[in-house]
């Protein structure tokens, strides 16, 4: 996944060389040249690359904030047989 970034890293880094040791170069250009051409550009890629994995690590953790805030169910631990919701039914004589 970063053989791309890591490619294109090393071009900016060898156009930098390259105007550095220019007789018309200046180190100050070459400075330029990595980070408007090398350093910036791979950096803004890679941040877009990681944005679902961002997204996916947010939701996980308010997932797991949302289950320790809701209050457990406790079970009736008592000996006596759960009431019926509804009364007996009545029939007609």
């Amino acid at each position: 996944m970063y053989i791309i970034p890591i490619g294109w890293l090393y071009v900016a880094l060898m156009m930098s060389v390259a105007e550095a040791t220019s007789t018309q170069g200046s180190l100050l250009g070459a400075v330029f040249t990595f980070l408007f051409y090398g350093a910036l550009p791979v950096s803004l890629v890679l941040y877009f690359m990681g944005a679902p994995a961002r997204k996916r690590a947010i939701r996980a953790r308010e997932a797991a904030e949302r289950a320790a805030a809701q209050p457990l169910v406790q079970q009736d631990a008592g000996s006596h047989a759960a009431p019926d919701a509804a009364g007996p039914v009545r029939q007609e004589p």
